[in-house]
């Protein structure tokens, strides 16, 4: 068979180091070799060295942070990392690695299930199972790769969530029509049982009850499961990855904590990467274009949120969320839609913010609600204005300094052309056409389809000109320090 037995963790640590060799190889910087294993996810650097170091280090990880910074789309980027392919024995309700029974060496670390000994052993005797009598040419073995409920668990954390559910239970039902108690259809496994072998992921750990904590606990210590109504434990070997909201860190037992590497998942600090976030998650199905200034502005909106209202209160910890600032988009758009209108406009912007920041208000009372939904209005009154004018300098900027190269004489030309196009329809279709007016206009044509793309529905002046008013009416065509650094900390 050629296979070597590995425990999970050994597996996925080599799966990591593995993929980051071949980032390297390919020429890539160690932070983005890094930042490759997670292609789905838009966190800092020092957030992914922590992990791949826990995760080369064999270590159950616990991501908690504010809700909405990524946890769980983090936690199943480390499933899509882990590598999926491996032997079993046929029928084996735990995935037992064929090694398991006949290699006593295999057998020693990775003990199989009572099911397989009884399998393997003389006349069925449990007792006289020895992996160094079984003859490994009688071993089935069939290569597999794992998927939900083989070799991969996902547990949502909740008050209901008993110890049976991770656990399994022996069907007496099943045991009393078949009569046989190692039969493998009498097992129902858990999701414990489910993970052996592989991954399992814990949504809000901290919301199990103590006995449901307690029996993960047993199997992380001891990589073995016992079953409900069972008297034989089974492996419960696997890699646990949870999550959990800020509130809920204190439910989780101290035993349970001291098992579980702790790694916080923070909001971006920097506005970039919170760019990439909404870039990274907006539809590809066709809808109003919105322009990139307003799509920035919205972003800064969100950021000013995060670093005035605290996360720590539950009704409104969900509205400075990166859910949120995807959601922003989606809505702004959708305003557009419902209004016919092929270009987002501010109106539309100021529409989305209020639909997605309201729509994660936790409504436990409708006094309250409304308290909130003030709270977030007067948010925007107060903050939307001064976001769409650094959101305008900053793309007057990016223009002034990388096509015209800071000429103040051609950015005052180009303030007048745009200024005589935009209220003129005839002459933009004349620009549109190719003609030779307006060479100070043009580049600005060229930097908006080429930096925005927008959709074939929407015509590359009309795009351009929308861009336009925005900068009149926001950025006053003046460029300066302050407003092109996208960099600087939050």
């Amino acid at each position: 068979m050629g296979a070597r037995a590995a425990s999970p963790a050994e597996r996925l640590r080599s799966e990591v180091l593995g993929r980051l060799a071949q980032g390297l190889q390919q020429g890539l910087r160690r932070e983005a070799a890094i930042r490759s294993l997670f292609p789905g996810t838009i966190l800092s650097d020092a957030t992914y060295e922590d992990l791949v170091t826990g995760l080369v280090a064999g270590a159950h990880t616990l991501l908690f942070g504010p809700s909405g910074a990524g946890k769980t789309s983090l936690a199943k980027e480390i499933w899509e990392l882990f590598p999926k392919d491996l032997w079993v024995v046929p029928a084996c309700p735990v995935q037992d690695h064929p090694l398991s029974v006949s290699d006593p060496d295999v057998a020693a670390r990775f003990p199989p299930c009572p099911i397989c000994r009884r399998r393997f052993a003389p006349d069925g005797e449990v007792a006289q199972f020895s992996p160094a009598s079984v003859d490994p040419a009688k071993v089935p073995a069939e290569f597999v790769r794992m998927r939900e409920g083989f070799g991969f668990a996902r547990l949502q954390g909740s008050s209901e969530v008993f110890p049976d559910h991770l656990t399994g239970n022996i069907n007496l039902r099943k045991l009393e029509e078949i009569g046989d108690p190692m039969n493998p259809l009498v097992l129902e496994p858990g999701k414990l049982l489910q993970a052996n072998r592989g991954l399992l992921l814990v949504d809000e750990i901290g919301k199990l009850p103590l006995g449901t904590q307690n029996v993960l606990l047993q199997a992380l210590q001891e990589g073995t499961v016992t079953p409900s109504k069972s008297r034989e434990s089974f492996p419960g070997n696997f890699v646990a990855v949870c999550t959990s909201n800020l509130s809920d860190l204190d439910n989780i037992n101290d035993p349970l904590s001291d098992r579980l590497t702790s790694l916080h998942v923070g909001y971006n600090r920097l506005h970039a990467p919170n760019r990439r976030i909404v870039e990274l998650g907006r539809e590809l199905a066709p809808g109003p274009h919105v322009p990139e200034i307003l799509l920035d502005a919205g972003v800064r909106v969100i950021e000013a949120w995060r670093l005035r209202v605290s996360d720590d209160n539950p009704d409104i910890g969900e509205v400075g969320s990166n859910r949120t600032l995807i959601d922003v988009d989606h809505r702004a758009r959708a305003v557009g839609i419902l209004g016919g209108r092929a270009i987002v406009t501010s109106d539309d912007l100021r529409a989305g913010l209020l639909h997605a920041m309201r729509g994660r208000i936790r409504a436990r009372s409708g006094d309250s609600f409304r308290q909130n939904e003030k709270r977030i209005t007067e948010f925007l009154d107060q903050h939307l204005e001064p976001a769409l004018k650094r959101s305008a300098g900053v793309y007057w900027c990016r223009f002034f300094r990388s096509v015209l190269k800071e000429n103040e004489g051609d950015g005052k030309a180009f303030v007048s052309e745009g200024r005589r196009l935009v209220t003129d329809p005839a002459l933009q279709t004349e620009v549109s056409a190719g003609g030779a007016t307006f060479p100070k206009f043009r580049p600005f044509l060229a930097f908006v389809g080429q930096r925005e793309a927008p959709p074939e529905s929407v015509p590359a002046m009309d795009a351009a000109m929308a861009e336009f008013a925005l900068l009149e009416k926001h950025s006053l065509f003046s460029c300066t320090a302050e407003a092109s650094d996208d960099d600087a900390p939050l």
